[in-house]
């Protein structure tokens, strides 16, 4: 379980608060208006932003680790590839950060890959391919990582809507095989209806508590409403 006691999150002058628990192996959709702190949300979860509070992963306080210490992989909206590696070898860093992959390591790195549809460009450079075939390659990256929390953070906006659909379900298979717990960041309601167990809604200030998505459609927050049009 993941628990959030008192996290308060001061970014610029930005604050952001959060009291929930969210059960194991399901995918959480985060939701939200624009710059209402779904980013940062996840960006101190995951260890990149300085916090108050206590967050506890499995029972064990976790506030106080770097972000490799922490049981998280994140996608963030940029992929965060390295330009001067390959596809392979930034791929690989999910298994060993040193690169030194054993010849189990590269066929599951050409594996991932090609899971992701990118198959047989490991030797490709990131500047040779497009956004939406970067994003594919961190996720593949994230999923070699194996970790058991995986934070989203609007990954597939570039892609068009059949491939979105399929990175979508590979997100729900990496969470069934791995049985990982996912929060996805997503401006997109059919995403969240097609893969989302619970949502999470960041507005004014707050992180509420985890509502089951047909209850969440079927009484939205009022700023969630705004945002649809409706």
């Amino acid at each position: 379980m993941l628990e959030l006691e008192n996290l308060e999150i001061t970014q610029s002058g930005f604050s952001l608060a959060a009291n929930l628990c969210l059960g194991e192996g399901q995918i959480a959709a985060v939701l939200g208006p624009s710059g209402g702190g779904k980013s940062t949300f996840l960006m101190a979860l995951a260890g990149f932003l300085p916090v108050s509070g206590r967050i506890r992963w499995r029972g064990q306080d976790i506030s106080g680790h770097s972000p490799a210490e922490r049981p998280i992989s994140m996608l963030f909206q940029e992929n965060n590839l390295f330009p001067h590696l390959d596809l392979r070898q930034n791929t690989g860093l999910g298994i060993r950060p040193d690169l030194k992959l054993s010849s189990a390591d590269k066929a599951a790195v050409d594996a991932a890959l090609a899971r992701v549809g990118l198959r047989g460009r490991g030797r490709d450079l990131p500047r040779t391919l497009s956004g939406g075939q970067r994003q594919r390659a961190a996720l593949a990256r994230a999923l070699l990582r194996k970790k058991p929390l995986l934070l989203l953070d609007e990954p597939f906006a570039a892609l068009g809507p059949a491939l979105r659909r399929d990175m979508l379900n590979l997100v729900e298979d990496i969470r069934a095989e791995q049985e990982a717990t996912v929060l996805l960041v997503t401006h997109a309601p059919e995403d969240v209806r097609k893969v989302a167990k619970t949502c999470l809604f960041v507005e004014g200030g707050t992180v509420s508590p985890p509502v089951e998505t047909a209850k969440f459609f079927a009484a939205p927050p009022p700023a969630f409403r705004a945002y649809l049009g409706t």
